[in-house]
C-alpha cells in the first residue's frame, strides 16, 4: 500500500462529524460536546478546509453555541444541557459547573473560528481559574458544592490552566494571577528517573503527561533550556533532565503494533530456547564475542526477519506498550517543542500511520485494523502527527 495521506477522505470524515451526526459510540459523550467540537473544528482547519466548507452563518452559529456554554461565574460548560437558566439557585448551582477542560476547548475553538473573544467574561474566568488551583500547585476540574476546587491533580488540567491564562491574562496584577512558581515546582517534581513526566510525583512516566508538562513549561518560559525553533538540535549535555527526557521520548518508538506482539509465539520461544542451548555449549571466549556492526540482523537461525518489521514503527505512551496512534502527537509534539523531532525514524512512523491505521472512509483508528468511528481523538491527533 502506498504511503499516501488521503486528505480528501479525512476532510469528508470531519465534515460528516461536524454537519451530521456523530458515530453511535459517542451517544454517552453528550456532556463532552465542547471537547468533540474542538477536535472536529481543529481537524477541518488543520486540513485547510474550514473556510471553504462552512458558511458565514454556520460560523456565527458555532460561535454563538460556544458562548451559550459560558458560565455566569467564569469558565465554560461542556455542553448546554447543564445550563439551568432561570431555574438556577444557590442550592442547585453546583449541578451546573464550568470545567477547566471545556474552558480550554471553548477558547481554542473560538480562536479557530476567528472570534475576537470580546464576549468572553475575562475577569470572572481568570478569577475562577485562580480558585481552581490547589495547595500543591495543580488544578481542580471544577468548583464543588462549597465552592472548593473539586477533582484534579492532573497534568492535563495544569496544561489547560496555563493555556487559558496565556489566552486571557493580558495585563494582570500579581494578586490576580495563579501561583506560577507552585505549578512549576509540581511539574518539575513529576519528572521520573527515566526522564519522562508522570501525572504527579512518584508515578509512572507517560507520553500524554509529558507533553502537557513540557508544553506548560514552554508557554510559561520555564523550560530548563532556551528553546529556539528551527535551530539545529543540541542534546544540551549540561542539562541532565533534558537529556534523559529526550532519550525516554525517542525510546517510545516501537515496532510492536498489536497486543499479541508482546507475547512470545511458539516459534519465538523455540528460537529463544535454541539461543540458550547454543550459548551453554560455547566456550567462554565464544560466548563473549561481540557482533560487528556490519553483521546482518538475524533471529538466531539464519533468517533476517527484522527489516520488514522495522518498516512500521509507531509511538507508545509508556515503556513496554504497543504503538498507539494518538501518541504520534503526544510524544512527537514533545520532541517538536524541544526541536528534536528528527531523532525519530519519521519514515517508519509515517508508514505506520498511513499504511496501518489510516482508514478508507477517512479518519484513523487507535490501533491497526480499528475503525475511526469511535475515535475522533486519534483522528485529530494523527492529522496533527502526519503534518
Amino acid at each position: 500500500m502506498a504511503s499516501e495521506f488521503n486528505k480528501s477522505t479525512h476532510i469528508r470524515y470531519f465534515l460528516r462529524c461536524l454537519k451530521t451526526f456523530l458515530p453511535t459510540a459517542y451517544t454517552s459523550n453528550d456532556s463532552q460536546r465542547m471537547t468533540l467540537a474542538f477536535f472536529v473544528l481543529c481537524g477541518v482547519d488543520l486540513l485547510g478546509a474550514l473556510d471553504t466548507n462552512i458558511t458565514a452563518d454556520e460560523r456565527a452559529a458555532y460561535v454563538d453555541w460556544i458562548y451559550r456554554c459560558q458560565h455566569p461565574h467564569g469558565g465554560f460548560r461542556g455542553f448546554t444541557g447543564s445550563n439551568l437558566g432561570e431555574e438556577r439557585t444557590t442550592d442547585n448551582e453546583y449541578w451546573d459547573p464550568a470545567n477547566i477542560a471545556a474552558t480550554y476547548f471553548a477558547l481554542a475553538s473560538l480562536a479557530i473560528l476567528g472570534d475576537d473573544l470580546t464576549r468572553v467574561n475575562r475577569v470572572p474566568c481568570l478569577s475562577w481559574l485562580k480558585r481552581l488551583q490547589l495547595s500543591d500547585g495543580t488544578f481542580g476540574e471544577a468548583l464543588g458544592r462549597e465552592g472548593e476546587a473539586d477533582g484534579g491533580r492532573d497534568m492535563r488540567f495544569c496544561y489547560c490552566a496555563v493555556v487559558i491564562r496565556w489566552i486571557l491574562a493580558g495585563e494582570m496584577r500579581d494578586e490576580e494571577d495563579i501561583d506560577v512558581d507552585g505549578l512549576v515546582r509540581f511539574i518539575e517534581a513529576s519528572q521520573t528517573y527515566e526522564g519522562g513526566f508522570a501525572n504527579g510525583p512518584f508515578h509512572e512516566a507517560h507520553a500524554g503527561w509529558t507533553y502537557c508538562a513540557i508544553a506548560a513549561l514552554s508557554i510559561l518560559g520555564k523550560l530548563p533550556v532556551p528553546v529556539k525553533r528551527r535551530r539545529p538540535v543540541q542534546l544540551w549535555p549540561s542539562h541532565e533532565s533534558v537529556e534523559r527526557m529526550l532519550g525516554w521520548l525517542v525510546n517510545l518508538q516501537t515496532s510492536l503494533l498489536q497486543e499479541e506482539d508482546l507475547s512470545m509465539s511458539d516459534t519465538t520461544q523455540a528460537v529463544a530456547q535454541l539461543d540458550i542451548d547454543n550459548a551453554a555449549q560455547q566456550t567462554p571466549v565464544e560466548a563473549t564475542q561481540v557482533m560487528s556492526p556490519d553483521d546482518p540482523l538475524t533471529d538466531g537461525v539464519g533468517a533476517e526477519p527484522f527489516y520488514d518489521e522495522l518498516q512500521w514503527a509507531g509511538l507508545a505512551g509508556r515503556c513496554n506498550k504497543v504503538a498507539d496512534t494518538c501518541y504520534t502527537f503526544w510524544a512527537g509534539g514533545s520532541l517538536s517543542i524541544l526541536d528534536s523531532i528528527h531523532l525519530l525514524d519519521q519514515q517508519a512512523l509515517r508508514r505506520y500511520l498511513l499504511e496501518k491505521t489510516q482508514h478508507r472512509i477517512g479518519g484513523f483508528g487507535k490501533l491497526p485494523g480499528d475503525a475511526p468511528g469511535k475515535d475522533l481523538l486519534s483522528t485529530f491527533m494523527d492529522n496533527l502527527g502526519s503534518h
